[in-house]
């Protein structure tokens, strides 16, 4: 059985907690990793770029992915739906690079029932003081969506136990480190390296 030399991470937060920076930052930073990008039904924006920001999509071609099991993970958000390529991750595991997927507790939990292997990563603000602030940090919105959003954050953040690491993310340059941490931890595990180093290792114990 061939060992798949990329690792598959889920990443959840609730909004303003600070993940899509966090893993912006650890992209810039650490070699090997990327961002999945999902499939939607949704219009593109101005400033999008089909197959850069999201796989645009009609509402039929993604019913027929879903009938065709295509997607590792899908969901509906109000009047759109979003779902990530299942070929696409394997492909790009199998091509040694490590994959995010910037998710909520509900698409963690359905990619670890497809791919066990699949590592879960929670991001917590360190108060829920320092969270409002930060939503109302953005100046978009009213005090009726920002405790609609609280309410929110207060439900997916009661998920934090389903994951397999936690960062509290206070220091963003502490946090930033301890995800890098949690990146190179694994690539260092044995079945990796073993895999990796095969030629070194054989040649070592011969």
């Amino acid at each position: 059985m061939s060992v798949k030399i990329g690792s598959l991470y889920t990443v959840s937060a609730p909004s303003g907690a600070g993940k899509t920076s966090l893993v912006k930052a650890l992209i810039e930073s650490t070699d090997g990793v990327c961002v999945s990008v999902s499939h939607t039904t949704r219009e593109m924006r101005p400033g999008e770029t089909d197959g850069v920001n999201y796989h645009f999509v009609s509402h039929s071609t993604f019913d027929d992915m879903i009938a065709k099991q295509s997607f590792l993970e899908h969901a509906k958000v109000f009047t759109n739906s979003y779902g990530t390529s299942s070929e696409w991750v394997k492909q790009t595991l199998q091509q040694g690079r490590d994959v995010i997927l910037e998710i909520d507790w509900q698409g963690a939990a359905q990619v670890k029932t497809h791919m066990p292997e699949a590592l879960s990563v929670f991001i917590l603000p360190p108060s829920r003081e320092s969270l409002r602030e930060r939503l109302t940090g953005r100046g978009q919105d009213d005090d009726s969506v920002i405790d609609a959003r609280m309410s929110e954050a207060d439900n997916e953040m009661s998920h934090y136990v389903d994951s397999d690491y936690l960062i509290v993310n206070d220091d963003f340059d502490i946090a930033l480190a301890q995800f890098q941490s949690i990146i190179e931890a694994t690539r260092l595990k044995i079945e990796k390296q073993r895999a990796k180093h095969k030629d070194l290792l054989k040649s070592l114990l011969s």
